[in-house]
């Protein structure tokens, strides 16, 4: 018997649910310009990965927090859409899977960012629920980003 074979299909169809809720989640956090709530989707040992775009790699909420005060600081509007879930359950407290992210926005100076991207993450079950702990994100088609590190 496989890990997930001892799920009921009611216990996997809500565990997918709970995941896909962690990007909606960080994503209103993002356009809420609301750190604690966008945080509240990563596990506290979050390994988030932008590297692809030239954003760097970041560990833990410490890092990732001031990650984004810049992209607080920069953006003066944003929007966040999620699509396509593929969720893999490896185990009753473990899952990967990947998702596309479009994302949209004007910085305080004008400039329009939009970028669409492939996320890959890893999920963990905790006693405070599912929470992203790994997070890859890649371009696929190439960002508008000038003006967000200037």
């Amino acid at each position: 018997m496989s890990a997930t074979e001892s799920l009921s299909a009611a216990e996997r169809l809500l565990a997918i649910e709970e995941i896909k809720t962690l990007s909606a989640r960080y994503g209103l956090g993002l356009d809420e310009y609301d750190m604690e709530k966008l945080l509240t989707a990563y596990s506290e040992d979050i390994v988030f990965d932008a590297s692809a775009f030239g954003l760097g790699k970041f560990s833990g909420h410490e890092e990732l927090r001031g990650f984004f005060q810049h992209t607080f600081e920069v953006m003066k509007e944003q929007m966040h859409l999620f699509s396509n879930f593929i969720i893999e359950l490896e185990g009753p407290d473990a899952a990967s899977g990947t998702n596309y992210l479009y994302e949209d926005g004007f910085t305080h100076d004008g400039a329009q960012i939009t970028c669409l991207c492939l996320n890959r993450d890893k999920y963990v079950r905790s006693n405070e629920g599912w929470k992203i702990a790994e997070r890859v994100i890649s371009p696929l088609v190439m960002p508008k980003l000038e003006g967000y590190n200037e």
